[in-house]
């Protein structure tokens, strides 16, 4: 079986957007095969873009995002989130992940040291070589 992956809200985002870092989720968002979306995620992603460029712009979004296999918020779901140290969306986000042993792909500096997570920082780290 391959493995499964969890694009965070911040990775859709950045995907649909088109910005410099949608590249860092394109090869799970390229398989919704192997994609799970939870349904946090949609909630998320289409507020957003709701906001920012209107309604039919993010029913688009929740079109592509619902290509891989949406996950609801059951009871259970609820309680184990609830046993991580993370804010209400990144806590349903993760264990959604841990439940599915799917790995996570994040921008969002809270999964950054957290197991099954794939992190990339909004920005090159500070060195003296890129010091302004």
């Amino acid at each position: 079986m391959r493995q499964l992956h969890i694009v965070d809200s911040s990775g859709w985002i950045e995907y649909f957007s088109g910005t410099a870092f949608a590249g860092h989720f394109e090869a799970p968002l390229s398989d919704p095969e192997h994609l799970i979306v939870p349904v946090i995620t949609i909630y998320e992603v289409f507020k957003k873009i709701l906001r920012e460029r209107g309604e039919s712009a993010a029913l688009q979004a929740v079109g592509q995002m619902q290509a891989g296999t949406v996950v609801d918020i059951g009871t259970s779901l609820a309680m184990e989130a609830a046993r991580h140290p993370l804010p209400l969306a990144d806590s349903l986000i993760y264990a959604t992940a841990l439940r599915w042993s799917a790995i996570l792909w994040t921008q969002d500096e809270h999964f950054k040291d957290l197991p099954h997570v794939r992190y990339f920082p909004k920005s090159p780290p500070i060195t003296d070589h890129n010091r302004a």
